[in-house]
């Protein structure tokens, strides 16, 4: 553990040397900062002395595993953690997601895994393959986190998007059901430089959606850009993100704000799936994500039925044809607005 206190490479080690965190870890950093690593790619880190902190923090990132900058910032930022270079004033869990994932390249080896929380991982089929073993482990992981200690609870789910986009930065706010959407959050997200919201109003079984709802935590699907290859990213267009969380987990009391008519909100409107082979998207595969439609423009088809734009200006997002039979090929949102806002 002296090597990895002294460089700092947690990310590397997991990848390169798995076998090292096949059993757990527990050691204390020379400011008393508690570690604790549960797994390859799971490290969580305790601020000593005891002094309750406000906020309990995750940070995932590499659920996919071609989605390389978010990947690159947390491991910067385990890496200062570790070395001494960055002191934390909250707990925070890191989870580098898709191991396997990152090592080819890819958004996943077998299957998506951002579509098997809460507990599809162990529908169906049950745990088939690594991705669903390893959603069941980073489940497991942030309920541990989360009922280990008191304080408001936080999860950002790091990602960028496989195709360019008209708004290059956005988040998907997940259905909330009773509860009341954060203005401290959209100031946060704003601070990231995440000035485009999309609302979702309906379950689903992506990672923040089950931090949401399972834990009622502040939780976000946090799209940083477009997917890159290691080391081809422009990291100055993802720097006030890295700023953001920096300060998130560093200070006392992190508040920023924003002017909410500096925002960009998005409701969902049609969430379409995949049901039949063939299924084909009726636009370029170029097309940025939020390009707008006139209503009654035939957006996508599969034989037995076409989907269309039902209003003027509805726009696409993450449009993907060749997801697995039954997962989501697109969704359309449209403009709308946050009267009722939590402070």
């Amino acid at each position: 553990m002296q090597e990895l206190i002294e460089s700092g490479q947690f990310l590397t080690l997991s990848r390169r040397n798995s076998a090292l965190f096949e059993r757990s870890h527990q050691f204390t950093l020379a400011n008393g900062t508690l570690v604790d690593i549960t797994a390859p790619g799971i490290i969580s880190f305790s601020v000593q002395p005891t002094s309750k902190p406000n906020k309990r923090i995750v940070l995932s990132c590499g659920v996919h595993g071609n989605e390389t900058a978010p990947i690159e910032i947390c491991d910067d930022l385990v890496k200062g953690i570790l070395t001494g270079n960055i002191t934390l004033a909250h707990d925070v869990l890191f989870l580098f997601g898709n191991l396997p994932a990152m090592d080819i390249a890819e958004r996943f080896v077998e299957e998506n895994m951002n579509r098997l929380f809460s507990g599809a991982h162990s529908k169906g089929e049950g745990l088939v393959n690594a991705e669903r073993v390893r959603a069941k482990q980073l489940e497991d992981a942030v309920a541990s986190f989360f009922e280990a200690g008191e304080g408001t609870r936080y999860h950002y789910d790091l990602h960028t998007a496989i195709r360019a986009s008209k708004n290059e930065k956005f988040a998907v706010y997940p259905y909330l059901h009773d509860r009341i959407h954060s203005k401290g959050q959209l100031a946060f997200l704003a601070a990231c430089g995440v000035k485009t919201i999309l609302l979702s109003e309906s379950s689903t079984t992506t990672f923040s959606y089950f931090s949401s709802y399972q834990y009622n935590a502040h939780a976000f699907t946090v799209e940083l850009g477009k997917v890159r290859p290691f080391g081809q990213n422009d990291m100055r267009r993802f720097e006030d993100a890295k700023q953001a969380i920096t300060q998130l987990i560093t200070q006392t009391e992190y508040a920023p704000k924003v002017d909410m008519d500096d925002l960009d909100i998005y409701r969902v409107n049609q969430v379409i799936n995949r049901n039949e082979e063939q299924f084909t998207l009726h636009f370029d595969d170029d097309t940025p994500n939020f390009t707008d439609y006139p209503k009654g423009t035939v957006l996508a088809s599969e034989p037995s039925k076409e989907y269309i734009a039902e209003q003027d200006g509805e726009a696409i997002v993450f449009p993907n044809a060749k997801v697995a039979i039954g997962q989501r090929a697109l969704l359309t949102v449209v403009p709308t607005t946050l009267d009722k806002l939590d402070v």
